[in-house]
């Protein structure tokens, strides 16, 4: 009997651990709670034919991570975090999501944006005015998403948006790491500092300085050019206001516009930012695969996501290139987060993220944010090994091992070939030839686009007028491209870019790129150069996987220039328009040169570069006035004779990017009266506004 006994007390106890573990929280990394502060009507309650009404959630999210799984322990500094009694590292975020309020009769499938900076970027591509709280726009039945039934999903993800979310920022809250004693760590910081005005006394800081008082580690340095050299301000020159800003003296005193500053210093209490990365991986996964958070409170989306997808805007879409080296697009239970990513004007570069002390919230260019650790190898997704670095790799070799790899669009403006090293992403490191396109990507180069829009009528610290070339349109048609790819297996349209092999490719001087040579337009060919940069012992390249870094000395104190990756540009046509790439009407059928690269006026520190800006320089109007001025380029009244020839060459244009899926049929009008005023502007006339002008 008591044999007996103890073993129905043994199997009771048995069964009792088991029906404990079945009800406990697993140890994954997982959202466990989710709090929803604002819920009701989107889009002022419009009705979508087919669809329905939307609905608008507002709230904020907490997760936490195993700081030894091996799909977080890359994350720089998380072994230093500290642990809650589960000894997981927590976090919290804000969300913003758009759905139909009957999800069933939506499409089952998430535009996910992880916002640039905090702000919601998908304003254009969705045909909506944009801001930070999308569900207000003016024009909701004239969107691309909703009337096709898309939820959309935004969630924060960098420390550097701040802490607030009063104006819809979306923001996230990372623990700050410590010595295992308790202590602060402290360690070397640079500030890349340029201010767009001569009013501005003071700077803040990314990170609290570990000292006020001591300033014999900081140094602070200016310059006017970027290849200047850099002249010390001298340590009775500058001072802290306090631990997070900066100020020259004597108090009042301005930084000068558009010169260049660099400080150094030694910052304390670094946020473990890498975490941003495995907030989105777990976001998206508790969204698709989750019924409910540990307290029970259901997941608004549970039971209905097939599929997700991504749209980015620059710094976002180089947080999504680490987050695929990393193989942060498998969640910790091995399955698939996005199944494809839209990748606007990201190119090759990845963030400034996974470091200690990271800035995420820098990019650079040919004067801008110089010396942030973002334009590393591997630049590609393929697999490859560098001569240069001397290391192996692809940005894909993760996924690839556990078929988690999301199909990407790659898309990218002419600028990030002038100022982001572009060509990298497809061709191998030493320059010498063209790199197959993977199956997993195709590449579209925007042809002649800036990085961005420009408004095509102000100069601001450029030379010339900005590039307005807006390639919302066809990012809007890879979308649904990439959707058919992920869902049907449709292939996409083929890439297009510029290669080595037809010519396309080519080196950044005047001769070698066929730019004309247009009055009052200067051509230096700067272009940002690609260096293997040398920080130190202290900062080997390897530091992104290594938990945690050492950091012992000012490793930003006086980089020494390292080897150069060969990089390159597309070349030009004889009006100075790219020949490769996807082109806009506006390039197709062409009133103007545009172009990727810009050169600062005198006033604002010229001829150095003026970032992500392009150009506008219209075409004369008449024969007469081009050669008087001596332009090379054929005018406008040259061109197309009459108002109607041009409209018939801008509708075939458009006729033919509908046909090879580069535009979808519905912003086929838009296209079309779009370009309009500016041939107008040009000289040409329809009959009608000739006739009016005779009487």
């Amino acid at each position: 009997m008591g044999t007996k006994a103890s073993g129905l007390k043994a199997a009771c106890a048995l069964a009792g651990a088991v029906a404990a573990a079945l009800a406990a929280p697993t140890a994954q990394a997982r959202i466990t709670k989710i709090e929803i502060t604002s819920r009701g009507p989107a889009f002022g309650g419009a009705e979508f034919p087919g669809v329905g009404a939307y609905e608008k959630l507002v709230g904020v999210a907490s997760g936490e991570v195993s700081p030894v799984s091996a799909s977080n322990n890359m994350i720089i500094d998380i072994g230093l975090a500290p642990r809650n009694a589960r000894g997981n590292v927590e976090y919290k975020f804000d969300f913003y999501i758009l759905k139909p309020l009957d999800l069933s009769k939506g499409n089952h499938r998430v535009m996910y944006e992880p916002p640039n900076r905090g702000g919601k970027q998908f304003g254009g591509f969705n045909r909506t005015t944009g801001g930070n709280d999308p569900s207000a726009t003016s024009n909701p039945l004239g969107q691309f998403l909703a009337p096709r039934g898309y939820t959309m999903v935004f969630s924060g993800w960098d420390y550097a948006a701040g802490t607030s979310n009063a104006n819809g920022t979306a923001t996230i809250t990372l623990p700050v790491a410590r010595n295992p004693d308790g202590t602060s760590i402290t360690g070397p910081s640079y500030e890349y500092i340029v201010m767009g005005n001569a009013t501005t006394t003071s700077y803040t800081l990314s990170y609290p300085a570990a000292s006020t008082t001591d300033k014999s580690t900081a140094k602070l340095t200016t310059r006017k050019h970027l290849d200047d050299p850099a002249t010390t301000v001298a340590a009775t020159g500058w001072d802290f206001v306090d631990a997070t800003h900066i100020k020259l003296l004597p108090d009042g005193t301005a930084f000068n516009a558009n010169d260049i500053y660099e400080f150094t210093y030694t910052a304390k209490d670094p946020t473990v930012n890498g975490l941003g990365m495995a907030a989105v991986r777990d976001w998206n996964s508790f969204l698709r695969n989750a019924t409910a958070d540990d307290s029970g409170t259901a997941n608004p989306l549970a039971n209905d996501v097939k599929f997700i997808y991504t749209y980015v805007l620059s710094q976002p879409g180089r947080l999504l290139n680490d987050f695929r080296y990393y193989g942060f697009n498998a969640d910790e239970g091995g399955r698939k987060v996005f199944d494809g990513m839209l990748q606007w004007i990201a190119a090759a570069d990845g963030l400034n993220l996974n470091l200690r002390f990271s800035q995420p919230g820098r990019t650079q260019r040919n004067r801008q944010d110089q010396l942030y650790a973002e334009g590393l190898f591997p630049f590609a997704h393929q697999s490859m090994t560098d001569p240069i670095s001397g290391k192996t790799g692809g940005r894909y070799d993760k996924c690839l091992k556990n078929n988690t790899c999301p199909l990407a669009m790659e898309i990218y403006s002419a600028n990030e070939y002038w100022v982001k090293g572009a060509s990298l992403f497809h061709t191998d490191t030493m320059g010498t030839k063209d790199l197959a396109d993977p199956p997993y990507a195709r590449y579209y180069l925007m042809a002649s686009n800036q990085h961005g829009t420009g408004n095509g009528t102000s100069r601001g610290s450029c030379q010339q007028l900005g590039n307005p070339l807006n390639a919302t349109p066809v990012q809007r048609a890879l979308f649904v491209a990439l959707d058919e790819w992920a869902s049907m297996g449709r292939e996409p349209p083929a890439s297009q870019i510029p290669r080595f092999a037809d010519g396309t490719l080519v080196k950044a001087d005047q001769a070698s790129t066929g730019f004309p040579k247009i009055p009052g337009v200067q051509y230096t060919g700067l272009k940002s150069t690609r260096y293997l940069l040398n920080y130190g012992p202290q900062f080997d390249q390897g530091i992104m996987s290594i938990n945690p870094p050492v950091t012992t000395a000012p490793f930003f104190d006086n980089p020494a220039n390292g080897k150069i990756y060969p990089t390159f540009v597309p070349k030009t046509d004889a009006d100075g328009n790219d020949i490769a790439g996807v082109k806009l009407p506006d390039v197709l059928v062409p009133t103007a040169t545009y172009t990727g690269w810009s050169l600062r006026a005198t006033a604002s520190n010229g001829p150095d570069g003026c970032e992500g800006s392009g150009q506008m320089i219209p075409f004369a109007r008449t024969k007469a006035e081009r050669l008087a001025s001596g332009d090379p380029r054929l005018s406008i009244e040259e061109r197309y004779g009459s108002f109607g020839q041009y409209l018939y060459f801008r509708a075939a244009a458009i006729n033919e990017m509908v046909s090879k899926r580069l535009l979808l049929s519905e912003d086929g009008n838009a296209e079309f009266t779009r370009g309009l005023q500016s041939v107008i502007a040009g000289g040409l006339k329809s009959e009608e506004a000739e006739e009016q002008d005779d009487e």
